[in-house]
């Protein structure tokens, strides 16, 4: 099992298809990997919106997109939202109580509001626009969104440029083992 951690621009497709003549993260990381990675055939763990940024992990084993994605997996994920409207904790309790999406109900996030423009939110599933979503319904619309961490994987890297990790960081970042849990 390898795994990458990329640093996301904006502008940039989390797709496998170009669409609007704009770029995909997969043509932007596969042209700068050295030759001992080239050969794997790569899948992006999860999604990042086209204006969004952060950390995207990317990885040739399709149990570990499952664990990493999976709401039962419950792994962290954790965003800074850019917000236009004034954020206070009063705003921002009912996305620490959960709240109800027109998908349904979205569990409880940690929410930490870092100034009045600034809004951390610690997801443990991953829905469609969800964060922004989130915010919106509280009357804070987002105007930039950046993903920070997944599980214990910190983005640590400039933008645009990735880094292989640990077989430790899968491990124990990722809670990943690469064996199948038997269901009990």
């Amino acid at each position: 099992t390898r795994v990458l951690a990329f640093h996301k621009p904006a502008g940039v497709l989390s797709s496998t298809v170009s669409q609007h003549r704009t770029g995909t993260v997969f043509e932007v990381l596969l042209r700068q990997l050295p030759p001992e990675l080239a050969g794997y055939t790569w899948h992006a763990v999860g999604r990042l919106d086209v204006d969004s940024t952060g950390l995207l992990l990317f990885t040739n084993d399709d149990k570990l997109v499952a664990h990493a994605t999976s709401p039962d997996t419950q792994l962290p994920k954790r965003y800074v939202a850019t917000v236009f409207s004034t954020a206070d904790d009063e705003r921002v309790e009912p996305l620490r109580k959960g709240m109800v999406l027109d998908d349904g109900p979205a569990r409880p996030a940690t929410v930490r509001v870092r100034d009045e423009k600034t809004v951390e939110v610690t997801l443990t599933e991953g829905r469609h626009h969800q964060v922004k979503r989130m915010l919106g319904v509280v009357g804070l619309p987002v105007r930039a969104l950046h993903r920070e961490a997944v599980g214990g994987i910190e983005l640590d890297i400039p933008e645009g440029t990735f880094r292989l990790l640990t077989d430790d960081e899968v491990r124990e970042g990722l809670r990943y083992t690469g064996r199948t849990e038997s269901p009990e």
